[in-house]
């Protein structure tokens, strides 16, 4: 991209594949504006913790000038894995890390994301602007239609914002699909203390039980926190079926000890004592392979782009998609050049990807039939 024009270029939504964006244009001279619904960088919580892939989210912070910084934070002891009975909760097989073992550190998603808007200019980020669509408009021109009616006209606006994006109508037609598995999200804070056995069963790394079509799946976090995931195949209505009010904890808890009758005590804990309500996250996916043709002045990055289910790819493919594009755009010769240069290489690598996903979420949570 020739830097004696600044183009004007947009990224919408301020997750960790915009951020990554923003900051390597930024490292190399570029001007650019991330738009964010939220109305504050601590307006929810950012979810639970991450591995960052030496081939792929490394990739991105190398790039955005930021791995040491990540390593500083990252918890190397995190890779530590093991798959319990359910029956019995021995442990079935492990796998820890060796001391020099950094392929797959993890962090917290909201330590990396304050990381990466640390590194921002002041300004970069403008809070509590949701963005509606976008217009093509005639001269060549990206308009940005806001959710408070107002616009602004861009060269090159990204859609970075995630599953339900606004921008990605402007490019595909296609919507985000239920995938048949919902995850329900808990918590336990200061598990070392005051969930000492969990604690010790969930180890330093993810812990998993899985029979049938269903598991549980624990990961240690940050600050002597664990993040569960209550994993089953149900309809994507199931706790209206089971004419649940999902606000009302103590029959959701009652309704998931019976699923899960017969699993031993000491990971029905999980469904016992958490802290806090039940959340719950149906997985949706987009169609595999996810395309379109190419529009000058729009893309899309993360799961605006891919949206797939989450087997530990999701973020570090769209730290690295950000990277890409904004490489694409500081060394090409002109704009449209460095977006079709980008979805030249994101567009076949999320494609296999998401389909190694989709086999991946069969084999972890297999349909009652097979």
């Amino acid at each position: 991209m020739n830097s004696a024009s600044d183009p004007r270029v947009a990224i919408v939504g301020a997750g960790l594949g915009g951020l990554a964006c923003a900051r390597v244009l930024q490292l190399h001279g570029h001007s650019v504006t991330v738009f964010e619904h939220e109305a504050s960088a601590d307006a929810r919580l950012q979810g639970g913790t991450l591995d960052m892939h030496a081939g792929t989210g490394q990739v991105a912070l190398r790039a955005a000038g930021l791995l040491d910084r990540f390593r500083a934070l990252a918890r190397p002891e995190g890779q530590e894995w093991r798959l319990l009975d359910p029956a019995t909760a021995t442990v079935l097989s492990q796998e820890e890390p060796g001391d020099a073992d950094d392929d797959r550190p993890e962090i917290d998603r909201g330590q990396l994301r304050g990381l990466l808007l640390e590194s921002l200019t002041a300004g970069t980020v403008r809070w509590d602007r949701g963005v509606s669509g976008v217009d093509l408009l005639g001269d060549g021109k990206r308009r940005l239609l806001f959710s408070d009616g107002t616009t602004e006209d861009f060269d090159l606006i990204v859609g970075a914002d995630g599953a339900w994006s606004r921008v990605r109508p402007a490019l595909s037609d296609a919507t985000p699909g239920y995938t048949g598995v919902t995850f329900v999200d808990i918590g336990f804070d200061d598990c070392d203390t005051r969930h000492a056995a969990l604690s010790r069963l969930v180890g330093d790394g993810t812990m998993m039980a899985k029979a049938g079509s269903k598991g549980l799946f624990a990961q240690r976090n940050s600050n002597s926190h664990i993040r569960a995931y209550i994993a089953f195949r149900a309809p994507e209505n199931w706790h209206r079926t089971a004419g649940l009010d999902l606000g009302d904890t103590a029959a959701v808890r009652k309704h998931l000890l019976t699923v899960y009758e017969g699993w031993d005590e000491s990971l029905l804990h999980l469904l016992r004592y958490n802290d806090g309500e039940f959340v719950n996250r149906p997985l949706f996916a987009l169609p595999v392979p996810h395309t379109w043709e190419h529009v000058p002045g729009v893309t899309l990055l993360g799961d605006a782009a891919h949206l797939m289910p989450p087997l530990g790819l999701g973020a570090n493919l769209a730290m690295l998609d950000g990277a890409d594009l904004a490489h694409a755009l500081v060394t090409e010769p002109g704009l449209d050049d460095a977006v079709r240069a980008y979805e030249s290489v994101m567009l076949p690598r999320s494609a296999e990807a998401a389909k190694g996903c989709a086999e991946g979420l069969d084999h972890l949570i297999p349909p009652a039939d097979s």
